[in-house]
């Protein structure tokens, strides 16, 4: 099941030749606009702002440009706050799905659409915005060739949860200024140790197989656990993959994310001593783009100057293994991720491991890995809610279920 979704494998090579049409539009927005506003939801937007935070200094006053999401949400203070934002700026639009129909990312659209047509007016707005979407149909894909977009493609088999490395991701990855040929490479670079049948070189397999037999065991949640703010993202993108792959057919492993050490200080507890149906896997960097050296004193007021000398790696590599003891002690079975340093290969290498993890991982389930059945149940109840038409009567029953419920 889903093998007609299966593109992603060969997907890094066959974007080689496309990786140089995408960083000539990425170096063309760069030129002229302080922000980019990436549109989408879900797959069409977590994979490149886990890139983004995973390789961009931490401070949005450090990026320019800055690339900022919405349509992942519906609210409109958010909104709001963006509209006041871009005002005085120069803004480029990148707008992503597939079919051009879905909720949160086409009203979205439609009010920065009417900012940009504003602002730019009507033909100025179309050569500032991007479209990616379906090849060849769809909503998004009329409006942009009869508005004159620049477009690029969303493969036909590849699903948005596993979209990071096709144009979706790659376009605003290459605005933030990242080498994408170098993240594409990264990724070739880890087939090599994804492939085969045998556990002790193929290590997305290994990782696969360990979660399943941990699940087997009652193990039925997994914390993706790491030690840098850098790696947050990659585990808001790694969330939905799991538990969109895998959650159907009332099995799954539940994913969930922590950060370390800021974490241990409000879930260590938990993690420690809660309930035991939990496993974690540690995410390590070997090396950090930078190292600062604890001062000493003379007072020592805090008692700290047994670590005076130290980096902030030392005392993060000793927090990290008196975490993995105490919950290994704690009776959570634990596992270690490491990854070389906060590259653009060294991230492409992590992408593709995770995607080939979890497919292995969801046919060990016995589920389809690449459907998404369950997404459609609050659309199909929001639409009716709303009054599309053709839902009218669905929408009276829901009504009344609400009234009872008291809502």
């Amino acid at each position: 099941p889903g093998n007609d979704f299966l593109g992603w494998l060969d997907l890094p090579e066959q974007m080689l030749s496309q990786v140089d049409a995408i960083a000539a539009r990425a170096n063309e927005i760069r030129a002229n606009s302080d922000v980019l506003i990436c549109i989408g939801i879900g797959g069409s937007y977590l994979g490149s702002k886990a890139a983004i935070e995973f390789l961009s200094p931490a401070f949005e006053a450090q990026r320019k440009p800055l690339v900022v999401f919405c349509g992942h949400q519906v609210s409109s203070d958010a909104l709001g706050d963006l509209l006041d934002f871009i005002a005085d700026k120069d803004v480029s639009v990148n707008v992503i799905s597939k079919s051009g129909t879905t909720t949160e990312p086409g009203i979205a659209f439609r009010v920065i659409r009417e900012f940009m047509e504003k602002k730019y007016g009507r033909s100025g707005a179309a050569a500032r915005i991007t479209a990616t979407t379906d090849p060849a149909s769809g909503a998004l894909r009329k409006l942009a060739t009869a508005e004159g977009y620049a477009t690029f493609p969303i493969p036909e088999d590849v699903g948005g949860r596993f979209s990071v490395l096709t144009a979706v991701g790659l376009l605003p990855i290459a605005v933030a200024g990242v080498d994408i040929r170098e993240l594409v490479q990264g990724a070739i670079d880890a087939k090599k140790f994804t492939s085969g049948s045998d556990l002790s070189t193929n290590i997305a397999a290994r990782y696969a197989v360990a979660r399943n037999i941990l699940f087997r065991q009652g193990k039925v949640m997994e914390v993706l656990a790491s030690f840098q703010p850098q790696i947050h993202f990659v585990g808001e993108w790694w969330k939905q993959l799991a538990g969109e792959s895998e959650g159907k057919d009332r099995t799954g492993i539940f994913p969930a994310t922590l950060d370390y050490t800021t974490d241990l200080h409000s879930l260590g507890q938990w993690m420690q001593e809660g309930s035991r149906t939990v496993f974690e896997t540690f995410i390590l960097f070997n090396k950090t783009r930078r190292s600062i050296t604890i001062p000493s004193f003379a007072d020592d007021g805090d008692g700290m100057n047994y670590l005076a000398g130290k980096d902030f790696e030392f005392v993060n590599d000793k927090a990290f293994k008196g975490t993995l003891l105490a919950h290994l002690d704690g009776g959570v079975p634990c596992s270690v991720i490491r990854v070389e340093d906060r590259s653009a290969a060294a991230l492409g290498q992590l992408f593709y491991f995770f995607e080939k993890t979890i497919a292995i991982s969801g046919y060990l389930l016995r589920v389809n890995p690449f459907d998404q059945p369950g997404v459609e149940a609050y659309k199909k109840n929001m639409f009716a809610l709303l009054g599309k038409a053709g839902t009218e009567k669905q929408g009276e029953v829901l009504k009344k279920r609400l009234m009872d419920l008291g809502i």
